[in-house]
């Protein structure tokens, strides 16, 4: 992952809902990336700890979670990628993942950042919301204090607290600065935090703008959450993309990286 290597994908839908869900749309990424040359990490949160209401869908379980994910695993052989949320989750599941995501309202918990380097997994950093992308730096080095040397370092847009996101382009090339890989989280961009009262809001449709403008300044990787039928998901449906929208969005972002590539 990185410079002089292609672009990978993270990408799967929020949350594990059940096991026959989570096999529809990994074996359809599975698909879609091996068609268009674009290495998956599968990605499905085990667990939802931050969801705006309490009566919320959160989770089948971490076990029984985990457990669908190693299937996942097995049977298509794809990395794996899901959040952690507290330092006491980190060894059960760097057992079963190849990347251990740190949510963005966690970025700057010491112990947390610690407890993920520790594991000697690649570790995934969401830039908080509140952050200025230069601060990640300071974020990483706590990783590499830790003895990390695997990170990635994600930007999912700033809140200004009014259930809305904004993304600034500009802290993609200021986070890649730090040497490490960056990722743009462009499905968590459009959300709109609890623009729906109890829950979350989002526009599906402003994805393919941000993706390919983010693709432009060089990002490493994407990140995007994926459904089958997203208006009835169980966690963030309105940010998610359908799964029958991935091929054309991302033969755009491979143009795109083409023209780069062959720029004069």
């Amino acid at each position: 992952m990185g410079r002089g290597h292609p672009l990978f994908l993270l990408a799967g839908p929020c949350v594990v809902e059940s096991r026959e869900r989570t096999f529809t749309i990994a074996r359809a990424l599975h698909e879609i990336c091996g068609e268009a040359g674009i290495p998956l990490v599968f990605k499905a949160s085990y667990d939802k700890a931050n969801r705006s209401s309490h009566a919320s869908f959160r989770s089948l379980g971490m076990e029984a979670a985990l457990e669908i994910l190693a299937e996942v695993r097995a049977e298509l052989g794809v990395p794996l990628v899901s959040d952690v949320h507290e330092p006491s989750q980190v060894a059960r599941a760097a057992e079963v993942l190849d990347v251990i995501q740190i949510p963005a309202f966690l970025c700057r918990q010491t112990d947390l950042l610690t407890a993920c380097a520790a594991s000697g997994r690649i570790v995934n950093v969401k830039k908080g919301q509140f952050l200025a992308p230069e601060d990640m730096a300071n974020v990483a080095a706590k990783i590499e204090a830790a003895g990390g040397e695997r990170i990635l370092l994600t930007e999912r847009g700033t809140s200004f607290g009014y259930h809305d996101l904004v993304v600034d382009m500009r802290g993609l090339p200021t986070m890649a600065r730090t040497g490490y890989p960056v990722v743009f989280d462009g499905t968590h961009s459009v959300q709109r935090p609890g623009g729906l009262g109890d829950r979350s809001g989002g526009d599906r449709t402003m994805v393919p703008y941000l993706v390919r403008a983010a693709v432009a300044t060089g990002v490493d990787g994407l990140f995007l959450e994926c459904h089958d039928d997203p208006d009835n998901a169980l966690s963030d449906g309105p940010n998610n993309l359908d799964l029958k929208t991935v091929p054309a969005l991302l033969a755009d972002v491979l143009a795109i990286r083409h023209a780069l590539a062959h720029r004069p």
